[in-house]
């Protein structure tokens, strides 16, 4: 019995030798000797059977003491300095070689003294735990006495520590030590120092000064190992290895916490005070310790966590030797390129990437710009650096290579960076080297694995000692081999194109090295072959002879060319003007520099045409001849796609010509700080020739075209200069077209033909007026009755026009009229290619020839003719044959015909501005889409032409993708054509806007392909952009014709309202934001605007997925660098573009086109795209038409036009074309309004007021919508208080008064309780949840969720609702229709759901709310169903917070919990089955209120309920008396049980000494119940399982008090693993196993609480996951037998591994029982 007690009886005794001059200290040591001496009296006497002495016993139940017991802690480390003896020898230790000392230790080996037998027996575990314990206490006395104790029993150097003990324990113990140095407390150091460096250190010098002779004191020295230090061999031999151990294992924890991971750098830091402990450790720990803060940047919770840990680091950091640091960064860049064995010995765990990266980051985030390292190291490891990629690169193709060369484009940017530090004054050139100095250099161009041997060996003598290392390079050596191996490393690249990834990156360095070094060194080859840029300008060239090699299509992908720009730059920059301008390679390599340029610059595929544009500039910049560009974009717009030149330009020459001229304007600037020489400066400044000068040649070159106006390039030309603004299209048009032509070249009938038709074109077209009436005159007689040579000479073949000499003699104009018309009819006469050109050119020509006598003023008679429907069939024709030429000529003489035959009033406009609807307030909105009209009558055109065969041409040449290069020509024939079809325009718009909507889709999806880089676009096409906006443009008009038409049959005018009539919504509001409608008097009104609004929503969806592209565009895979400048051009454009055809629309039809928009929204926000949510709503901020005061009252129409349109204004009535309910609309305007600038609320705040009023007015037709609405007008109280606009008193008491009655209007029209029954939330699960991770519950998309819209309001209710008052009756009514009833539901607590508890968090913060929310939480508290909850993370982030608050301001509830507790009772047993109901009743009752107390308890805070102990222990005492027969019977015994887990977790020790004789006296009665001789009625199984579960809580946090009752219940000493051969269980756990496993008969094979159990916290072992779903019948054999049997080993090993108690997972475990209904009766 007293070797089971003498863990109890020690700590018992141990506070009465704390005090060495106490009276009592002599006696009580006295007192424990002779426990001691009668411990080991009992052992003797069972000598046979013992392993170990009593002093063994005794010793180890000491160990256990301090360890588990720090309040006893200072009694036991007095017993210890009295009675320890010495575990290491007392004299100097004497250095001796490793085998004489291997052989005295072998000697020793198993044999050690007696009194250290007795300590270390049966193993030294405990001792070191001790000691690691008392190094780890709070206390500075504690620490400071353990460590006294180390040096003087047990240094380092002791046989214990270096034979007895496992590695793991030293590490341990030496841990416990070094960590006491982050108190920076003298004391405490300079003991460490004793104890780390051997009895001599305590001569030596204090702690707070170094004691190297030769190290600074910031900086760990480098180790002289020629130099014996007696203290410094002692640490490396006994103390180093276990230090670097345990401080790697620090460095490598996977903790997030700053502190923790801070925490090895302030020791490492502190270490270093010493030069002898930290010269030795840092070394070992450096790059472990840069890995560590590297990777914990990636996993670091928090900026601010990451920044506090690298503070740390970067002290850390900087106190170390810059020799050290740099040695082992060069290790790694070395060893990562390697391509065979890469691995260093120091990360083995990384990749070479990883490697790489960790470098990068040491570089980048610390402090390495001092003199030391930026003179000396950096120039060293940047050459090491670029001569491994060089040899890495070089080296033939492997596995290995391929595995690392993921790793170049990183290394490159450390060597970027690091040349970046290097100062440019050591590396600029300067005088002359030595001779013996080039020689050597010479020597070593091809040995750089001997300049890396040369770097490393130079710091390992580094850190042998400063004296034996000196530097292998000077600065002028490093500077020229950097350069060499710079300029080798580019020209390899450039030998293998396919590697850009690395090669630009290569390029920037070698130009940063150049820059730096100010180098020249480009003279011809025969002069300078050796110079280190020579092989450079050859890999140049083959580069692009290779490129120059293949078709234009194939040429070198555009990074390449970029590269190469680069690369010629550098050497231009490097090299002097003369040496540059007389090299002949250069103007080899310029032309076809340019020819791989001039692919990349093509309207059709923009995939690179800016960029290209700024390379075309900057080899400009570098020419050595001012005209070599201009010659080769000249020659390069002459060439065909095939590369071949011609005597004409090109049309897609001239499309990437107009490409180049656009680019231009910004790109061609010669940039004034590029940094070059004085010589060469001089020399650029020559060439600083502005664009247009350099593009004049291939300008005159385009402009030659304009003599030829029968060619698309014409087309072209003339609409590229009309887009122009800086040239006048007069002077473009100053060409030799009035020359005459030569007759006699003239072969055949048709070129007779051609000859005289032009000769007559060119006639009309530049004589006078006078000149031209003659046209009009008849044909003489005489011209009438020619010969027949002189009449087939004038009416020649095969174009022949029959003249009857009886019919009037007709005129000129009608004879050339005929002529021209019988050549364009006749679609047949082509024969072979010739003769089709021939044809194509003779139509054209006669077109223009009929053009132009229209235009005559005497051209009336040939309008008679009815020419137009023939021109039609034509123009058709001709789109079909791609004849550009004849459909321009052909539109234009259809447009003045028709236009000749329609009545002039109804053809000529006056142009004006049309009034938009916000330019006419309170009446009839008009479209302001087109800038001109024409003012029409109100009668109808009686003469309107219907002709479909025009319109059928109308959207055949727009949806033709042949004509994309005159489609603007043909958007103004269309709109020149739209009056034509006044009398029937609905019929003509959807066929027109469906022609419109499907080009402009085609040609965007285009255009997306193109940037995504899955088509190339088709060759030779006209720019994308220029075809939407022509499409974008002729969708504009034909909507604005419609709408004007629309509007015109709908009426000017608007009945004024008179005063009888009934004032419904807005009818006092300044809204004319609207679209106006008229009164539709007849269907086909209504009809028609039908027509025209679904023609909007085509126009509106069209022009938002282009508007969005912008957006949708950069989130995917268009962020390459290489395309961000052209993609953002084009966006900007599409984006410019589609806003103006947007504001249009939305000044014409505002509700319609936001309906649209809001339907996107809606479809996009349901499908969870985000991002298309937000770009609506940036769209809308974007457009100047639908600007919040717009918006906000065209929402309100929407959701009126739904919900209760007849109180509408018939004008401002929706149509209901989109798919949107009022709740669509209400959610849509909850959401804008909080995207809206807080500002923008003195614009709405008038039309919401009115509208709220109204709704209030009358709520019943917007019951669905009132929680959205009562959601938007919190939004309007929060914004109010951002504000300081109109008159603030006024305005929150207006929105207070609003609300209060908008909520109250909530609940009256659809009560809470009607949709209670529903489950809980898909958000609720039934997992545990940490309190401390308690997330906001987020917002419900559901408009009908009431609570979640209450829940979200409710914190900022204080902001909307500033009287109190208001807020009162606010919370009042949450109270009675939300919480009430839910607490009143048959459903509860099923129907709580986390919003519903956020509602009661949030008002328990209110004041105002403090005597509502207590009555609701009281009669849920109280509800008996409240423990039903099946959601125990509702349970921690709902109801404790709630309980908690409770508690803090009603202290009365744990006293009236306390009074409803009766005790038992046996009155009334004689009653029968009365007495059993009422005895059930008693039962439920008590449970219940145990378990609120319980639950109370875990809700509050740490000894809140101290006030309540005696009470509470008095009701617990006579809950004990309770039989099975009594009232309440002790079935309740389960909840006590409950309740004092509940006091051990909350309360802290020191308050429970009066329970203890309770508790044990319980625990053992419980315990000894499962003996099988015990027949207990009192206890059942679901009381011993609690009884269990509270023994495993007072087992896990381990008071003191009950440590010393410990031994009753559990072997807590030594016993519990070393267990003697007589051994008899005297713990009460320890007879129960063996008598329940005896009585069983076989092992038990129930469930094993160790499986699954994880280290560093010590947890409850019987926890709910373990015992499960098992059924009380099953529990005793299948979970309490196996718990029983593993307690006390467990106990023991959780104390002998020193881990922390797990205070949450014992609440978590306490919680689950709480509410486990079905243990309640």
């Amino acid at each position: 019995m007293l070797r089971s007690a003498l863990k109890a009886i020690t700590l018992a005794l141990l506070p009465g030798i704390e005090e060495e001059t106490s009276e009592e200290f002599e006696r009580t040591l006295s007192l424990l000797n002779k426990f001691r001496t009668a411990v080991g009296q009992g052992l003797e006497r069972n000598v046979g059977h013992s392993n170990f002495s009593g002093d063994q016993y005794y010793w180890q139940s000491l160990f256990l003491a301090s360890i588990t017991s720090p309040s006893r802690r200072q009694g036991a480390l007095a017993y210890m300095v009295r009675e320890l003896p010495p575990l290491g020898t007392s004299t100097k230790p004497q250095l001796r070689s490793n085998d004489a000392e291997e052989s005295e230790m072998g000697g020793i080996g198993s044999k050690l003294p007696p009194q250290i037998e007795a300590v270390t027996t049966p193993e030294p575990g405990l001792l070191i735990r001790c000691f690691a314990a008392g190094l780890q206490d709070e206390q500075l006395l504690i620490q400071r006495g353990f460590l006294d104790l180390l040096v003087t029993h047990l240094p380092l150097s002791s046989a214990v520590l270096r034979h007895k003990v496992v590695s793991t324990d030293l590490e341990l113990l030496v841990a416990a030590a070094a960590a006491v140095v982050v108190r920076r407390e003298m004391s405490l150091n300079r003991r460490l120092w004793t104890w780390f460096l051997g009895p001599e250190a305590s001569s030596g010098p204090d702690d707070s000064t170094p004691s190297s002779p030769d190290s600074s004191p910031t900086g760990t020295p480098a180790r002289n190992h020629d130099l014996k230090f007696p203290q410094t061999d002692y640490f490396e031999r006994y103390g180093l290895a276990p230090l670097v151990s345990s401080v790697l294992k620090w460095v490598v924890d996977d903790s997030l916490k700053p502190p923790e991971k801070a925490r090895p750098f302030r020791i490492c830091l502190s270490l270093m005070d010493r030069w002898e402990v930290g010269g030795l450790v840092i070394p070992q720990i450096f790059l472990p310790a840069m890995e560590s803060v590297w990777r914990y940047q990636r996993l670091a919770p928090s900026k601010e966590a990451f920044e506090e840990v690298l503070r740390s680091a970067n002290v850390f950091f900087d106190a170390i030797e810059s020799s050290l640091i740099w040695a082992e960064l060069t290790s790694i860049v070395i060893g990562a390129l390697k391509t065979k064995d890469p691995k260093p010995e120091e990360v083995d765990s990384l990749s070479p990437m990883d490697r790489l990266h960790l470098v990068l980051f040491v570089t980048t985030s610390f402090d390495v710009r001092e003199e030391e390292m930026l003179a000396i190291h950096i120039p060293m490891v940047t050459l090491a650096l670029i001569i491994s990629l060089r040899l890495h690169l070089e080296a033939p193709p492997d596995n290995t290579k391929e595995s690392i060369s993921m790793a170049i484009d990183i290394a490159f940017d450390i060597a970027i960076h690091l040349l970046d530090l290097i100062p440019a004054k050591l590396l600029k050139r300067g005088e002359e080297q030595r001779p013996e100095a080039r020689v050597n250099r010479q020597q070593e161009e091809d040995s750089s694995p001997q300049i890396l041997l040369k770097i490393q060996d130079f710091y390992h003598k580094l850190q042998r000692g400063p004296e034996d290392a000196t530097t292998p390079f000077d600065h002028r050596e490093i500077r020229d081999l950097l350069l060499q191996n710079a300029a080798r490393v580019v020209a390899h690249g450039l030998d293998t194109p396919i590697q850009v990834a690395y090669l630009d990156k290569a390029v920037a360095f070698l130009d940063k090295v150049l820059r730096k070094a100010q180098a020249s060194g480009l003279e011809d080859d025969e002069e300078a072959s050796n110079r280190a840029l020579v092989p450079l300008m050859s890999s140049l060239s083959i580069a692009l002879d290779a490129g120059a090699a293949r078709t234009s299509l194939e040429f070198l992908a555009f990074p390449t060319i970029a590269v190469l720009v680069s690369t010629l730059e550098i050497m231009s920059n490097a090299s002097p003007s003369k040496a540059w301008d007389s090299n002949h390679r250069v103007r080899q390599i310029l032309p076809n520099l340019l020819a791989g340029l001039w692919t990349h610059i093509s309207p059709a595929r923009p995939r690179h045409s800016v960029e290209a544009v700024r390379c075309l500039w900057r080899v400009h910049s570098v020419s050595p001849d001012v005209r070599l560009v201009e010659g080769s974009i000249a020659t390069l717009m002459l060439q065909d796609e095939n590369g071949h030149g011609s005597q004409n330009v090109n049309i897609e020459g001239a499309r990437r010509f107009a490409t180049l001229w656009a680019h231009s304007g910004s790109t061609a600037k010669t940039p004034a700080d590029r940094g070059l020489s004085s010589g060469r400066a001089q020399h650029q400044l020559g060439k600083k020739i502005k664009e247009p000068i350099v593009l004049a040649q291939p300008l005159l070159l385009l402009l030659d075209s304009l003599f030829d106006p029968k060619t698309d390039l014409f087309i072209f030309t003339v609409s590229w200069l009309q887009s122009l603004s800086s040239i006048q299209i007069s002077s473009a048009a100053q060409t030799d077209e009035q020359e005459t032509l030569d007759e006699t070249g003239a072969s055949g009938e048709v070129d007779d033909c051609l000859y005289y038709l032009q000769t007559i074109l060119n006639m009309i077209k530049y004589s006078t007026a006078n000149t031209n009436t003659s046209f009009a005159g008849k044909l003489s007689a005489t011209n009438l009755n020619r010969d027949k040579h002189t009449e087939e000479a004038e009416i020649f073949e095969p174009v022949t026009v029959f003249v009857d000499a009886e019919e009037p003699a007709m005129t000129v104009q009608s004879y050339l009229s005929q002529v021209c018309m019988r050549i364009l009819e006749d679609h047949h006469q082509e024969g072979s290619g010739g003769d089709h050109h021939r044809f194509a050119i003779l139509r054209q020509t006669a077109a223009s020839l009929l053009k132009q006598l229209l235009l005559s003023p005497s051209s009336t008679t040939l309008v008679a003719m009815n020419l137009e429907n023939s021109l039609i069939g034509t123009l058709s024709w001709s789109v079909e044959q791609s004849d550009h030429m004849l459909q321009l000529p052909l539109m234009d003489v259809i447009l003045i015909i028709l236009r000749t035959r329609m009545p002039r009033n109804d053809v000529l406009s006056t142009p004006h501005r049309r009034p938009t609807s916000r330019d006419t307030i309170r009446s009839t909105s008009q479209l302001s889409v087109s800038t001109e009209k024409s003012d029409k009558d109100n009668d109808s055109i009686e003469t309107s032409i219907q002709t479909s065969a025009l319109l059928e041409c109308l959207t055949f040449g727009i949806s033709s993708s042949n004509n994309h290069p005159i489609l603007e020509q043909w958007i103004r024939f269309l709109d020149n054509c739209l009056p034509f079809y006044s009398g029937n325009a609905f019929q003509i718009l959807m066929p027109l806007v469906d022609t419109f909507n499907r080009s402009i889709e085609s040609v965007f999806q285009d255009l997306q392909a193109v940037f995504a880089g899955t088509s190339r676009g088709p060759h030779g096409s006209s720019e994308s952009i220029t075809v939407l906006n022509a499409l974008l443009s002729g969708l504009e008009k034909v909507l604005a014709r419609g709408h004007d038409q629309l509007l015109q049959d709908e009426g000017h005018s608007v009945a004024i309202k008179s005063p009888e009539q009934v004032q419904g919504f807005f009818g006092n509001m300044v809204s004319g934001v609207f679209t106006s409608e008229a009164q539709k008097s007849r269907p086909t009104t209504a009809n028609n605007r039908l027509t025209v609004l679904l023609c909007f929503k085509d126009a509106v969806r069209v022009s938002f997925n282009m508007w969005s592209w912008g957006d949708r565009g950069l989130g995917s895979s268009l962020r390459d660098a290489a395309i961000s400048a052209s993609f953002s051009y084009m966006s900007i454009r599409l984006r410019n573009r589609t806003r103006r055809i947007l504001e249009h629309l939305f000044a014409a039809e505002a509700l319609e086109c936001l309906e649209t928009l809001v339907e996107f929204w809606h479809r996009a926000d349901s499908e969870g795209g985000t991002a298309q949510s937000s770009t609506v709503f940036n769209l809308l901020h974007a457009l100047e038409g639908s600007r919040p005061k717009n918006t906000i009252p065209a929402l309100f129409n929407a959701m009126y036009s739904r919900t209760n349109p007849n109180v509408l204004d018939p004008r401002r009535k929706s149509t209901l074309t989109s798919e949107l309910s009022d709740v669509n609309l209400a959610i849509f305007l909850v959401a804008y309004t909080k995207s809206m600038e807080d500002d923008a609320l003195d614009e709405i705040w008038a039309d919401c007021m009115t509208f709220l009023r109204d709704v209030l007015g009358n709520p019943l037709p917007h019951r669905q919508t009132l929680p959205v609405l009562l959601e938007f007008t919190a939004i309007l109280g929060e914004k109010i208080d951002n504000t300081n606009f109109g008159e603030q008193r006024r305005m929150r008491r207006d929105i207070g008064e609003l609300f209060v009655r908008l909520l109250a209007a909530t609940f009256t029209i659809k009560p809470l309780a009607f949709s209670q029954d529903l489950p809980l939330s898909s958000n609720e699960g039934n997992g545990l949840y940490q309190p401390s991770d308690f997330p906001e519950t987020p917002r419900t998309n559901d408009p009908e969720d009431v609570v979640a819209i209450i829940a979200s309001i409710l914190p900022k209710i204080s902001k909307i609702l500033v009287d109190t008052d208001r807020i009162i009756a606010a919370t009042m009514t949450i109270s009675t229709q939300v919480l009430t009833p839910t607490f009143r539901w048959k459903t509860f607590p099923r129907n709580v759901t986390g919003s519903l508890l956020d509602i009661m968090k949030t008002m328990s913060r209110i004041p105002e709310a403090s005597k509502s929310w207590r009555k609701d939480i009281a009669e849920a508290f109280n509800d008996p169903r409240f423990f039903h909850t099946d959601s125990l993370d509702l349970v921690w982030n709902g109801w404790i917070p709630i309980l908690r608050q409770w508690t803090l301001l009603d202290k009365d509830r744990m006293p009236e919990l306390l009074s409803r507790l009766l005790s038992p009772t046996s009155a009334g047993i004689m009653f029968g089955v009365g007495a059993s109901s009422a005895r059930l009743e008693a039962d439920r009752k008590t449970q219940l209120n145990l378990r609120r107390m319980a639950t109370l308890m875990l809700s509050a805070d740490n000894d809140m309920i101290v006030v309540n102990l005696g009470g509470l222990q008095e009701k617990v005492v006579d809950l004990m008396t309770a039989t099975a027969a009594s009232s309440p019977s002790s079935i309740t015994r389960s909840e006590v049980y409950m309740i004092l887990r509940a006091l051990i977790l909350k309360t802290s020790p020191v308050h429970l000494a009066s329970f203890w004789p309770i508790v044990n006296a319980e625990l053992y009665d419980a315990l000894s119940s499962l003996y099988p001789t015990e027949t207990h009625d009192t206890y059942n199984t679901s009381c011993v399982l609690q009884a269990a579960k509270l023994l495993d809580i007072l087992l896990t946090i381990a008071p003191d008090d009950f440590q010393l009752r410990e031994w009753l219940f559990v072997t807590d000493t030594i016993d519990a693993v070393y267990r003697p051969s007589d051994w008899r269980p005297v713990a009460l756990v320890d007879g129960l196993t063996e008598t329940l496993d005896s009585c069983a008969g076989a092992p038990h094979s129930g469930i094993n609480p160790l499986v699954g159990a994880q280290q560093g916290l010590r947890k409850p072992l019987l926890t709910s996951a373990v015992v499960g779903n098992v059924p009380m019948e099953s529990m005793i054999d299948r979970v309490l037998r196996p718990f029983f049997r593993q307690l006390s080993i467990n106990a023991f090993e959780s104390t002998y591994r020193m881990e922390v108690p797990d205070r949450q997972a014992c609440c978590d475990d306490l919680l689950h029982d709480l509410f486990n209904d079905s243990t309640l009766v």
